[in-house]
C-alpha cells in the first residue's frame, strides 16, 4: 500500500523528516519496506535556468535552425542552437543548461551535453512545455513573462510538488489503517505516547446541503445480509473534465492514473478515508431505480475492461430497473460509467460483507483497489460520511447541484464490540507490567472507549472499523504495538515449558528422513500441486473421475491437483536437465488429491527421483557411475532400515508408469513402489536417459510406526536349515516383464520357494529378433528339514516348465 506523505500531513501536521516518521509507522505495526521520491515533473527541473535571448539569427548551414545567444544569469551568455520556429530575439524562455537531465514521454531520461550542430557551437537547449513536463504542446518553446530575472532556477518559477511516498507491507488484518486517515490516526497515537501532543485533522462536511430534489431515485436493497449499508445520492448539471494538478499529482504519487474529475475524485476519497465510491451515469439507469441483488446463474455482464464475464448466483450485483450495472464492491460496468458526455450521476457508497466480496472477486480474476479494501472489512460507519465528502469534492472540480436527498439504507446497524481486559492477564502476556494510566492513554489515543476501570481490569468499546480486535490478546497488541516493543526489558534468564509429545511425531520422523536423504547427496524440492489435466493421457492410474479441479485456475497448466508425485518430479528432473545438471537427486514430502464418493482425499507421500549419475566422474572410477535401480533401491532400504522396518516383503508390480518396478510391504500394508520411470512418460517431459522414482506411501509408514511403537516387537526364529539358491538364464520376449515371471514362480512353488530375484538382463544383437535374455536367481528352503538334490531339481523343472508354457522361455 502507498501512502503520500504530502497527503498524510492534511490529517496530521508533522514536520518529521520522511526516514524518522517511517521509523515511527514500523515501529506501530505499519511496516515501511520502502521510501520513494515523488517529483510531479521529472528532475525536477534540476539544472533548468530562466534565460533572456539576446540574439536571434540565421543558422550558417541550416534553414530550418537559429543561432541564438542567450543570457543564464552567467558573466558571458551562452550560444544555443535553437529549431523551434517561434524563437526571436528579446524573449524569456526556460533553458536546460549542459549536464541537465530531462526525460522524454517514456520517462527515460538523457542528458544536455556540449556539442556542435551543423557546425555551431550548441552550450544548452532552449526548451518546449512538452520537453520539461509541463504539458503536452510541442509547437515551440515555451515564452515567459520578461519580468522573470535571467538565471533564475526554474522550479523556483513553476509549481513543482516534491512528495515522499511509503510503500507499507500492511497486513491483511490492518483493514483500518487501509487509507491516509488510518494511517494518520495510527502516527498520532504513537506520537502521544511519545508526549507529541498533535491533533488529528478530518474534513468538514458541514457546508454540505441539497440544492433542488429535482433527480430523485428508489433503493431496493434485496440482499441485506450481503449489503449492510447502501448509501447514495444524485449530482447534477456537472460537467466532466480533467482534474486540477493538485488532484492529478495526489494519484500520481501513489501510482494511480488520473482519469477524469469524478472517477479521480471517486478515487481520491478512497485512498483518503478508506472508503470506496462508484459513480453512475444517471442517465443511463432505467426508472431511477437502484436494486442491490444477485442475478440470475449464467447472466452476461460486460465490465470496465471490455471483458464479457459471465455471472454466478452468488454474485451481488447492482442493478436498474432491468439489467446488471456493477459487480458490487469489485468492478463497474462498460455501460454505466461516467464518460465525457456525462451530466448528472449517482455517486454510490457502501458497506459489502467482506466473504462475498471475496467469493466474487476470486470467481472472477479480479483484485481492484475496492474489493482490496472491502475483502478486509471496512468501516460501516463512515458510509455516509464518505458519500457526502465525495459530493461535495465532485462539486468543488465539476460544478454541479446536488439533485436529491442523501439516501442510507442500513436495516440493522453494526454495531461497536466490547471487550474486557484483565490487568493481570495484559502483565503476564507482555512480560512486564505497564502502568494503567499508560494503557488508559494508548486505547484512547486508539479512539478505543474506555467504559469502567476496576482493580482487575478495564472494560471498553471497540470501534466497528477494528475488526481485529476481538479478544484480550487483540487488545495487548494495541497497547504494546504503541507502547513500543523496544521498550519492554529482556530479562537476564528465559523460561521455557518442556512438552510431553509422542515420540513417534510426523514431523519428528520426516526431519529424521530429510537428514538422512541430505546425508546421502539428495536435495529437497517443493513442488506446486497444481498440474495439468494432460497427465491423464500417460497412465491409467489417473482418473478423471477422481481429479479434482480448480475453478478459477490460473491458466490450463495449473488447473487441477495433482493425483501422482511422478510427473511434478519429472518436471523438476526436465527442469535440472536442460540446466546441464549431471547428478540429480531429488525429494519431496507432499501430498496427492483425489476425489472419492463427493469426498475431497488427500494422501501423503515422500517422492524420491533418481536420474543423471550417481557420482561424478573421478579418476578412481574411471568415469562417470550412472544411476541405476539398485542404486535407488539400497536409499530406499536403508531409510526403511533407519525407520524400523526389517520384515520387509519385495514384490514385482505391473504398472504402465515403470517399465520394471517393485513394492516394498511390511506384514501390514504396502509401504514404496519404486522402479525404472517407462521410457513413453519420461520422453512426455523431453527427459533422456534413465530415471529412477520411489514413492513412500507417507500414511502407510506412520501409521505402521505408531502400531509399532505401541506393541510388543516379536521374533522370528531364524531357520537352522540351510537354503538353496539355483539360477536360470531364460530367453524370453521382449515384451514379457520380471513381475509376470515372478507371479508365475510363487504360483508354481508356493511352500518352499522363498525368494525370487532378477540379476542380469541381456538385449544384443547376439539374440534372436524380439528377444531378451533374463538371469534369475531362486532362493529355496524348507525350515523343518534339509532338501535332497532331487526335491530341488523337481522344483526347478517345474519352474521350466512354467515358464515354458506360459512366456514360451528356453534355457540358454
Amino acid at each position: 500500500m502507498k501512502i503520500s506523505y504530502n497527503w498524510l500531513k492534511q490529517f496530521i501536521n508533522i514536520d518529521w523528516e520522511p526516514a524518522q516518521t517511517g521509523e515511527l509507522l514500523t515501529d506501530l505495526g505499519l511496516e515501511i519496506e520502502g521510501i520513494s521520491r515523488f517529483e510531479s515533473i521529472p528532475g525536477g527541473l534540476e539544472g533548468v535556468v530562466i534565460g533572456k535571448v539576446l540574439t536571434c539569427e540565421q543558422h550558417p548551414n541550416a534553414d530550418r535552425l537559429k543561432l541564438t545567444t542567450v543570457d543564464i544569469g552567467q558573466e558571458e551568455p551562452v550560444q544555443i542552437v535553437c529549431g523551434a520556429p517561434n524563437v526571436a530575439k528579446g524573449q524569456t524562455v526556460p533553458v536546460a543548461t549542459v549536464g541537465t537531465i530531462l526525460y522524454d514521454a517514456e520517462g527515460k531520461p538523457w542528458t544536455i551535453k556540449k556539442g556542435k550542430i551543423r557546425g555551431e557551437a550548441s552550450h544548452g537547449m532552449i526548451c518546449a512545455e512538452d520537453e520539461l513536463g509541463l504539458g503536452q504542446s510541442h509547437d515551440g518553446i515555451m515564452v515567459l513573462d520578461n519580468d522573470l530575472k535571467a538565471g533564475t532556477p526554474a522550479n523556483q518559477v513553476f509549481d513543482i510538488e516534491i512528495d515522499h511516498v511509503f510503500e507499507i507491507g500492511l497486513t491483511p488484518n490492518r483493514a483500518d489503517a487501509m487509507s491516509h486517515l488510518g494511517t494518520a490516526r495510527d502516527l498520532r497515537a504513537g506520537l502521544l505516547q511519545k508526549e507529541i501532543n498533535i491533533e488529528l485533522i478530518t474534513p468538514s462536511n458541514t457546508n454540505f446541503r441539497v440544492d433542488a430534489r429535482t433527480n430523485k431515485f428508489t433503493v431496493n436493497v434485496a440482499n441485506p445480509e450481503m449489503a449492510p449499508r447502501y448509501c447514495g445520492l444524485t449530482i447534477g448539471d456537472l460537467k466532466v473534465g480533467p482534474s486540477p494538478t493538485w488532484l492529478q499529482n495526489r494519484l500520481k504519487a501513489i501510482g494511480i492514473t488520473p482519469k477524469n474529475n469524478i472517477v479521480d475524485a471517486t478515487n481520491y476519497v478512497l485512498h483518503d478515508l478508506g472508503q470506496p465510491l462508484h459513480a453512475f451515469d444517471a442517465a443511463k439507469i432505467e426508472d431511477n431505480k437502484i436494486v442491490v441483488s444477485t442475478v440470475k446463474e449464467g447472466t452476461k455482464f460486460t465490465t470496465l475492461d471490455g471483458i464479457e464475464r459471465t455471472l454466478s448466483s452468488e454474485d451481488l450485483m447492482i442493478c436498474d430497473a432491468n439489467k446488471p450495472l456493477c459487480i458490487a464492491g469489485v468492478f463497474g460496468g462498460e455501460h454505466s460509467g461516467v464518460t465525457d458526455q456525462t451530466t448528472s450521476i449517482f455517486l454510490e457508497s457502501a458497506y459489502f460483507d467482506p466473504v462475498s466480496v471475496r467469493k466474487t472477486a476470486k470467481r472472477h480474476a479480479l483484485n481492484t483497489d475496492a474489493s482490496f479494501r472491502f475483502e478486509r472489512g471496512i468501516d460501516p460507519n463512515i458510509t455516509e460520511y464518505a458519500l457526502v465528502r465525495a459530493a461535495l469534492l465532485i462539486q468543488e472540480l465539476a460544478g454541479g447541484e446536488i439533485t436529491s436527498d442523501v439516501i442510507d439504507v442500513y436495516p440493522k446497524k453494526i454495531e461497536d464490540h466490547q471487550v474486557v481486559l484483565s490487568f493481570d492477564y495484559a502483565n503476564k502476556l507482555i512480560g512486564q507490567e505497564i502502568q494503567r494510566e499508560t494503557i488508559k492513554a494508548i486505547l484512547t489515543s486508539l479512539e478505543i472507549k474506555i467504559n469502567n476501570v476496576t482493580e482487575t481490569g478495564i472494560g471498553m468499546t471497540i470501534p466497528a472499523y477494528r475488526n481485529d480486535v476481538t479478544r484480550q490478546a487483540d487488545v495487548v497488541e494495541e497497547i504494546l504495538r504503541v507502547y513500543g516493543y523496544n521498550n519492554i526489558a529482556i530479562g537476564n534468564k528465559i523460561n521455557a515449558s518442556v512438552a510431553n509429545t509422542a515420540k513417534i511425531e510426523d514431523y519428528k520422523i520426516q526431519d529424521v528422513v530429510a537428514n538422512q536423504l541430505v546425508g546421502l547427496g539428495f536435495h529437497e524440492m517443493l513442488a506446486n500441486s497444481l498440474t495439468t489435466p494432460a497427465h491423464e493421457q500417460l497412465s491409467s492410474q489417473i482418473n478423471s473421475e477422481e481429479g479434482i479441479t480448480m475453478l478459477n485456475p490460473l491458466s490450463t497448466d495449473l488447473s487441477v491437483l495433482r493425483q501422482s508425485m511422478l510427473f511434478t518430479s519429472l518436471e523438476a528432473v526436465a527442469y535440472n536437465k536442460n540446466r546441464k545438471a549431471q547428478e540429480i537427486k531429488l525429494f519431496e514430502f507432499g501430498k496427492t488429491y483425489h476425489k472419492q464418493n463427493d469426498q475431497r482425499i488427500e494422501n501423503q507421500h515422500l517422492a524420491l527421483v533418481v536420474a543423471g549419475n550417481k557420482t561424478n566422474d573421478h579418476w578412481y572410477h574411471n568415469g562417470a557411475q550412472p544411476s541405476d535401480f539398485y542404486y535407488l533401491k539400497g536409499v530406499v532400504a536403508a531409510l526403511l532400515e533407519r525407520l524400523g522396518f526389517d520384515d520387509l516383503i519385495e514384490q514385482p508390480i505391473g504398472s504402465d508408469l515403470f517399465a520394471e518396478g517393485l513394492e516394498l510391504s511390511s506384514s501390514k500394508a504396502p509401504l514404496v513402489t519404486m522402479g525404472l520411470v517407462h521410457s513413453k512418460i519420461t520422453k512426455a517431459f523431453s527427459v533422456e536417459g534413465n530415471v529412477f522414482f520411489a514413492d513412500f506411501d507417507w500414511g502407510a509408514i506412520m501409521a505402521a510406526l505408531k502400531v509399532s511403537a505401541a506393541s510388543p516387537k516379536q521374533y522370528k526364529e531364524i531357520s537352522k536349515y540351510p537354503a538353496v539358491k539355483r539360477d536360470f538364464a531364460l530367453l524370453i520376449d521382449k515384451a514379457v516383464n520380471f513381475y509376470d515371471l515372478h507371479q508365475t514362480a510363487y504360483k508354481t512353488e508356493r511352500k518352499l520357494l522363498k525368494d525370487v530375484q532378477l540379476f542380469d538382463v541381456y538385449t544384443g544383437d547376439k539374440l534372436p529378433e524380439g528377444k531378451k535374455s533374463y538371469a534369475m536367481s531362486f532362493t529355496i528352503s524348507d525350515e523343518k528339514k534339509t532338501l535332497t538334490d532331487k526335491q530341488i531339481d523337481k522344483i526347478m523343472s517345474k519352474l521350466q516348465a512354467a515358464f515354458e508354457r506360459d512366456f514360451n522361455a528356453t534355457l540358454r
